[in-house]
């Protein structure tokens, strides 16, 4: 064993490594389960689960912390006398406190804040008085001895495995070789995926309970996720001093829900479909001034069902739109909250207000799930059942660079829908994706691709409805299109034409053809669809019930990387939030709407900031 200890390969040594920080990663895990029981019992399957989904994100992590012994190791094949054990001493420390601090505090502070250690704990070092005034002298002392040992036992454990001398005396340019070919697979470790998704927490996220989702994410990876993105939101897009904000904010939101006088709904329980259409903006549909001919389906379905013509969405991108359109929630032109999961808690949503009432919930995607953060929240807002490209065949699933095409999965739609019981309602989400680059669609019905794209969509969706009229389900079915955002096409941000939306309510579900012009966002549908199923939507504080009689100032506002829209019965205004100054202003310059849509976005960042910004707190700031 002395012998082996002296010297030992390069490879036995990297592999022991892996080994032994994957496993400081799982032992982890089991501490915060054993140490959180009170928040949640959990079994023995619970356990296994929280190692299983962890263990990419424990990977990506591992490959993080072997990047400084790979390069030893590599320098050690052309100079084997180098004391392998010594050099890494200093680094071996630096792992074992930042591993064992984390680690344990993770567990620790998860019963005060019940979310997953992020940068929100270096505000708190900044005043030590006020973290330890809030628990006993017992408490500190027994913490302080756990990271300790913690911290002792991770780096007794790195130095045991690691040897004096790593030997490599023949085969050297081979060697080299296969290490530069094991830096690629670290770097795909890191990466966390071959595909269009990077790692990233929500990867973890499996189960409809948080906290088994929080145990199993590595902490490591969240803090340092949670650094990149930190920001003093509060502190941006500061226009108005507080009183004045609140002069111009107060009120534009706050929508008093009214017992139902009028519904659209045949029932107060309809089975749902929600389709969001991939950048499916007015520009596309002809009755909104779009181009002719590229949607016939969707026109033709205009009259059968209820359809808002004046409708914008709330972001530019799917991450933004579907968070808008989902939780009902206001969009950041610098943030995106499907990649902060630490937020993600405070949110309300669609699928979880329904499942409350009883119903079952699942999401659809052909492509990616992991992408974006979109599977850690999804699972979080309530969605029982998901669906993506690991669902489909590796021929369906590869058929172009985002996933499974419209056609594929509306066909898994209908059948999804064909074998549902009806016995229980039930709400599902659709995410299309075949109109987004590279526009590769087995259709050829236009000359142009990005057009011939969303002339795809529109088959395919047009299909999807005539097929389920069919079914006897449609009798009770809402079936709600919507994109989650525009598509530049000969436009851009500027232009409100971006961000001008349809909307279209069909099914045996809807009483009567309309068409609605009220003014409003794609956040308003959460508490609209709510109000007319008598459902309560006072947790959803940026939607509005626009059928409510106390809908009495419409407008929508839109943000986009260097701006925000507002629009309401005076016109439109766009605001260069760099440059500080109105990029558009129609039909003439309106100083008031400027200032409402300054007073939305500084109040949508302090609401930002405050959430989780108190993890001892129960109270939320009103938006």
């Amino acid at each position: 064993m002395s012998g082996e200890k002296h010297s030992v390969s390069i490879w036995r040594f990297l592999l022991r490594l892996v080994v032994a920080f994957l496993s400081i990663f799982a032992l982890g895990k089991l501490f915060f389960l054993a140490y959180n029981h009170d928040v949640m019992p959990f079994s023995l399957k619970d356990v296994t689960e929280v190692w299983f989904h962890g263990f990419t994100m424990d990977l990506s992590t591992t490959g993080y912390l072997i990047a400084v012994p790979w390069l030893l190791s590599l320098v050690c094949l052309w100079a084997p006398r180098i004391p392998a054990r010594r050099i890494l001493l200093p680094y071996y420390l630096i792992a074992a406190v930042v591993l064992g601090l984390v680690i344990c505090g993770d567990a620790f502070l998860y019963e005060f804040w019940k979310f997953k250690l992020n940068a929100a704990v270096f505000s708190y070092m900044q005043s030590a008085s006020g973290t330890t005034n809030s628990v006993s002298l017992p408490f500190l002392l027994t913490r302080t001895a756990a990271f300790i040992v913690a911290i002792g036992l991770i780096g007794y454990l790195l130095v045991r495995i690691t040897p004096s001398h790593l030997s490599a005396t023949t085969h050297r340019i081979r060697k080299s070789a296969g290490m530069v070919l094991l830096a690629g697979v670290i770097f795909l470790c890191i990466r966390g995926s071959i595909g269009t998704s990077t790692m990233n927490v929500g990867v973890a996220y499996y189960s409809p309970h948080l906290f088994l989702n929080h145990a199993a994410v590595n902490p490591a990876f969240s803090l340092l996720s949670s650094i990149s993105k930190t920001k003093d939101f509060s502190s941006q897009f500061d226009y108005f001093p507080e009183e004045e904000r609140a002069v111009l904010f107060d009120s534009l939101y706050s929508v008093p829900t009214p017992q139902i006088t009028d519904t659209l709904l045949t029932t107060d329980r309809p089975d749902i479909l929600l389709i969001l259409m991939e950048s499916y903006g007015s520009r596309f549909i002809e009755e909104l001034g779009g181009i002719p001919g590229i949607s016939p389906h969707f026109s033709r379905l205009i009259p059968e069902g209820v359809f808002w013509d004046n409708l914008y969405s709330n972001s530019f991108r799917t991450d933004r739109g579907t968070v808008s359109a989902l939780s009902g929630w206001i969009s950041y032109p610098t943030a995106s909250l499907m990649k902060m999961p630490e937020k993600l808690g405070q949110m309300p949503s669609l699928a979880r207000s329904l499942q409350k009432e009883g119903y079952r919930t699942e999401f659809l995607y052909g492509g990616d799930i992991e992408i974006m953060g979109m599977k850690g929240y999804l699972v979080g807002s309530g969605y029982q059942h998901i669906t993506s490209d690991a669902d489909f065949s590796l021929a369906d699933a590869k058929e172009s660079k985002w996933g499974a095409n419209d056609a594929v999965t509306a066909s898994r739609v209908y059948e999804t829908i064909k074998e549902k019981p009806q016995s229980e309602p039930w709400y599902m989400t659709y995410l299309t994706l075949s109109s987004h680059e590279p526009f590769e669609v087995p259709y050829h019905r236009l000359d142009d691709p990005k057009l011939n794209a969303f002339a795809f969509t529109d088959e395919c969706v047009g299909g999807l409805i005539d097929s389920l009229r069919t079914l006897p389900v449609w009798d009770n079915l809402l079936v709600i299109l919507l994109p989650d955002h525009g598509f530049l096409y000969d436009i851009t941000y500027e232009d409100p034409a971006f961000f001008h939306c349809p909307m279209l309510w069909l099914g045996g579900a809807v009483r009567q053809p309309k068409r609605i012009h009220t003014l409003m966002n794609q956040s308003d549908l959460a508490a609209t669809l709510l109000g007319q199923m008598g459902i309560p939507h006072d947790g959803f504080p940026w939607s509005r019930n626009v059928l409510s009689p106390h809908y009495a100032y419409p407008f929508a506002y839109s943000s986009f990387p260097g701006g925000i829209l507002f629009a309401d019965s005076t016109g439109v205004s766009v605001y260069d939030i760099t440059g500080g100054k109105a990029i558009q202003e129609s039909p003439a310059p309106s100083p008031l709407r400027i200032s409402r849509a300054k007073a939305i976005l500084q109040s949508s960042y302090d609401r930002l900031d405050a959430m989780n910004s108190n993890p001892t707190s129960t109270t939320r700031t009103n938006p």
